[in-house]
């Protein structure tokens, strides 16, 4: 029996952001309508997707025609346009849609976008700015920030809770974060639990508030232990 497929999405504006919320949706068992005005975004996702439309959304004729008003969800790809991303939006919240996602470019875009009826404003490339920037002036090898000052982060584990179990470290208690995840080299990712001992070289993924996250990461880091010569 095939896997039940999750609440239908529609998705608008398979530009880079857009087209890479449907293929994701899509691989995680959601059904995604895909429009843009663009034939040949069309074309290329055709193949991986549900369905897909060429049509032009700031229409409300036209979403109604489309049956957005029938979608739980609705994600809001369009960038560059703001205007058309704008009156989509609009569009969105006339037809009475429940949960809107948009795209904002900028802030004055996002404040806009909230006040004609988008429930949710992402900032893609501010995240992926922040990301970056973090990633280069710390001591962080991967991050990812959930708004609120929260994010995840993984790191080198520190020298002075190395040889400890996760309970005896008190990581919470000490640095404020919470270790969820240790890989050891050569090995998978584990899930921690209180007795996972903390190695040499191993790497730590941790979640907390930014601020915690990147004290944690300036500790001194911890040395691989040497390999045994063959």
């Amino acid at each position: 029996m095939s896997a039940k497929k999750r609440n239908p999405v529609l998705v608008i504006g398979l530009g880079r952001f857009g087209g890479s919320v449907a293929r994701t949706l899509e691989r995680m068992g959601h059904e995604v309508l895909g429009v843009d005005d663009k034939g040949s975004r069309v074309q290329e996702y055709a193949p991986h997707l549900t369905q897909v439309v060429e049509a032009d959304c700031t229409d409300t004729r036209c979403l109604d025609k489309l049956g957005a008003s029938s979608f739980e969800s609705v994600v809001v790809g369009i960038g560059s346009d703001i205007e058309a991303s704008v009156l989509t939006v609009l569009a969105l919240s006339d037809l009475g849609v429940a949960n809107i996602w948009a795209k904002a470019t900028n802030e004055n875009h996002g404040r806009i976008l909230e006040r004609t009826g988008a429930h949710h404003v992402v900032f893609p490339e501010q995240r992926m700015g922040e990301r970056v920037a973090r990633l280069l002036n710390e001591r962080l090898l991967d991050f990812i920030s959930f708004g609120d000052d929260f994010a995840i982060a993984r790191v080198a584990a520190p020298e002075t809770i190395v040889g400890l179990p996760l309970v005896t470290s008190e990581c919470r208690k000490k640095f404020n974060v919470t270790v969820i995840g240790v890989k050891r080299r050569g090995e998978d990712f584990i899930h921690a639990v209180p007795d996972t001992l903390i190695m040499p070289g191993d790497l730590l993924v941790v979640s907390g508030k930014v601020e915690n996250l990147e004290a944690f990461a300036a500790l001194q880091p911890s040395t691989p232990e040497p390999q045994p010569q063959a």
